[in-house]
């Protein structure tokens, strides 16, 4: 089984409930377990600033799926919670990113891992930091040496 860390925000709604509903339909992926979540971080938005505050999770999956099966599910898990796809960075019920696929290296159209903006982004660092203080990203480094905020 592969080790995964997957980012979830949410500021529409009831943020935890939703990270919270997130949480339970990732318990019940197939080949899949969670192992771990993260504190919820409460953050600024990043990117269009005019949108409420984010409460920030990340979660330690281990799972035989490939990561284009794991993308599709978090997709389905973020569409039967409302989430529309309009603006780039906008407000959302909930966003899934996968964070790190084990050592995996992956630049496509649909997916890159590790995700593009990692180490720019203290809501997705913090947490992952908080759950696995000793991650290393896929060039071997530590999350912790190489973050940039």
């Amino acid at each position: 089984m592969t080790r995964v860390y997957l980012g979830l925000g949410s500021n529409l709604g009831s943020a935890e409930r939703q990270l919270r509903r997130a949480l339970a339909a990732l318990r019940t992926l197939p080949e899949t377990r969670l192992l771990q979540v993260a504190p919820f971080y409460r953050n600024e938005a990043w990117g269009r600033k005019a949108q409420p505050r984010f409460t920030n999770t990340v979660a330690e999956l281990e799972t035989r799926l490939s990561p284009r099966v794991l993308l599709a599910h978090c997709h389905k898990i973020e569409q039967n919670q409302g989430r529309l796809r309009q603006l780039k960075w906008g407000a959302r019920t909930l966003d899934i990113d996968i964070l790190l696929f084990g050592p995996l290296v992956l630049n496509s159209l649909q997916l890159t891992i590790p995700h593009p903006r990692l180490l720019e982004r203290d809501f997705a660092c913090l947490p992952l930091l908080s759950i696995n203080l000793l991650v290393k990203l896929p060039d071997g480094r530590l999350l912790a040496d190489a973050v940039q905020f």
